[in-house]
């Protein structure tokens, strides 16, 4: 059984560290044909390498850690060769040489044909998606490891041949998170990855592998008995390693938080350099040292892949919905903000625009006709049907203060159920609007107390761009969703524009790019007017130590130097 590097860190000497970098010299590089400069192994001045070489100077390490790994973080500063430079990537060849070599170890290991596939449909179904509209790339072959040695193995045949990693889960991501390289490279397919290893009821934990299912787990759980669930619920299909690396949540959120709580206690990660580390042990909390789990939270594969993660459950407890119509948007939010301020059992507060109800009407997902206006969807949670009604009571109170029009309040389990299910159709009953199109989905995040200003805005500008579009958001902790709809190129022009618009205002209102999509290609642009030059820097500093060759996920997460100074319009 594989044992990963135990994570015992201490603060490293800066002269261990600096005699360990001056002493390492990296392998010459083959640099493909008008693509990239060669390595140079002159020391660069620059702002980034500086950063790296504080990193390197303080460098959090281990005394078991292996020397490869220290050998690593010297190269770091030599690969900077410039301010904005390229990862060395391998030449087609060397990318062929890789694949046999893929093929050659996991038919010694005893694995089936399939694990290492160039088939074009399984390369195209990798490298784009159905759900964005983002540039795609194709990967040059991708690989389905069962295990943690089987990814230990394909990393190091990538390092070899210098060859791009692209980890891939669900394959639900919105923001072009798992496209390819352009030059090609290794998409590393966690599906056959989807054992739930451990279930710990007295702990309320459960220990799994990065492709199964958030809905596959709780419904196990429900199928044993045990009345404990995962309550992080992005969109069906959703896996654990992607919902870990993208940062997700979902309309449970207001309740639980987000993947940047305490919801994933540990994980098993290999490394670029392909040491393996476990990042925690499995208890509840721990001050011990840096929190090294939540490094990789919305890394999106770019430090490291997820092989095993433990995550943490919650209680099951009873639940019903009301659903609550509204003259407007703002009145709606500004009611919103009342009832958290309240502290009653919310679970999930959603909001649903006019547009959206008349969607859901035309869609047919449920068995009656909603009033076409602005709504809020509510689930009560407590843990007695008293507690769930006193709740209830206070919210229906707090709704009419903010011109609500009606309350209905589900009586029962199959009402609560039709009730929500118009909410959980979004994205089809949102297409049904506008016949023959695509949409465009797309979130941001505010401040709760900006909420209905950046929502009536952005309804605003939209009508006016003669778009049609649907708002559902988790508007309880200020996040919405806009789904923009196109039938042509020239519309899905001025949908780009719109949500550019859209994310500028939500930085503007102190808010993000992203509330649980991530960043992948999409949103990069928008990190330096978010988080800042120095953020960014440090981002990128960590990005270099950890994996100098830029070989995991390129492409995705950091936004390049030409985006800092990026004009805005």
């Amino acid at each position: 059984m594989f044992r990963p590097t135990p994570v015992r860190s201490i603060l490293c000497r800066k002269s261990a560290a600096l005699a360990v970098s001056r002493s390492f010299r990296p392998p010459s590089l083959r640099t493909p044909r008008s693509r990239h400069a060669s390595t140079s192994s002159t020391l660069p001045n620059s702002r980034i390498t500086s950063g790296v070489r504080v990193l390197l100077g303080y460098t959090i390490g281990t005394l078991a850690t292996p020397p490869s790994l220290l050998a690593s973080l010297g190269l770091a500063r030599l690969q900077a060769s410039t301010e904005d430079d390229e990862p060395t990537y391998g030449t087609s060849e060397d990318f062929q040489k890789a694949i046999q070599e893929l093929r050659d170890t996991f038919s010694n290991q005893g694995h089936e044909s399939g694990v290492v596939s160039t088939d074009p449909d399984d390369l195209h179904v990798h490298g784009f998606s159905v759900n964005d509209y983002h540039p795609g790339a194709l990967h040059t072959v991708v690989v389905y490891p069962r295990s943690t040695e089987d990814v230990i193995n394909i990393v190091k045949i990538a390092t070899k041949y210098r060859m791009p990693v692209t980890p891939f889960s669900g394959g639900t991501s919105l923001e072009g998170n798992f496209r390819g390289h352009a030059v090609g490279g290794i998409c590393v397919d966690m599906s056959n990855m989807d054992k739930i290893l451990e279930i710990h009821e007295q702990d309320s934990d459960v220990v799994c592998q990065p492709g199964v299912g958030w809905m596959e787990i709780n419904e196990t759980l429900q199928k044993k008995g045990i009345p404990l669930f995962f309550p992080l619920d992005p969109g069906p299909g959703a896996t654990i390693g992607g919902m870990m690396s993208t940062g997700c949540s979902g309309t449970n959120a207001v309740r639980y938080g987000t993947a940047k709580g305490e919801w994933f206690l540990n994980a098993t990660v290999v490394l670029p350099s392909g040491e393996v580390i476990k990042t925690r042990t499995r208890a509840r909390k721990s001050s011990a040292g840096f929190d090294v789990t939540k490094l990789f939270i919305g890394a999106e594969g770019t430090l490291g892949i997820i092989t095993e993660v433990t995550i943490r459950l919650a209680p099951v407890l009873p639940t019903t919905v009301a659903v609550v119509p509204f003259p407007n948007v703002k009145q709606a939010t500004e009611a919103v903000i009342n009832v958290m301020n309240r502290g009653v059992g919310i679970q999930c507060v959603e909001l649903c625009d006019s547009e959206f109800m008349r969607s859901a009407n035309l869609f047919g997902g449920c068995e009656r006709t909603y009033p076409e206006v602005d709504c809020l969807f509510f689930k009560f949670q407590g843990p007695t049907q008293a507690s769930i009604q006193e709740t209830a009571q206070i919210v229906k109170e707090i709704v009419k203060k903010h011109g609500a029009t009606g309350f209905e309040l589900a009586h029962n389990e199959k009402e609560a159920k039709d009730l929500w299910a118009a909410r959980k159709n979004a994205l089809y009953s949102g297409l049904a609007r506008l016949e023959g199109s695509r949409g465009w989905s797309t979130d941001v995040c505010v401040p709760i107390s900006r909420l209905p200003d950046l929502v009536y805005e952005t309804k605003e500008d939209i009508r006016e761009l003669g778009l049609v579009s649907t708002i559902v958001g988790h508007v309880g902790d200020g996040n919405f969703h806009a789904l923009l709809l196109f039938r042509n190129d020239e519309e899905l022009k001025i949908v780009q524009e719109a949500v550019h618009r859209m994310v500028e205002r939500a930085i503007k209102m102190e808010g993000t790019c992203t509330g649980e999509h991530g960043v992948g290609i999409g949103k990069r642009e928008y990190l330096y007017s978010e988080l800042g030059e120095g953020t960014v820097e440090l981002m990128r500093a960590i990005k270099k130590t950890i994996d100098p060759l830029g070989l995991f996920n390129p492409g995705k997460l950091y936004p390049d130097k030409s985006m800092k100074n990026r004009e805005k319009h």
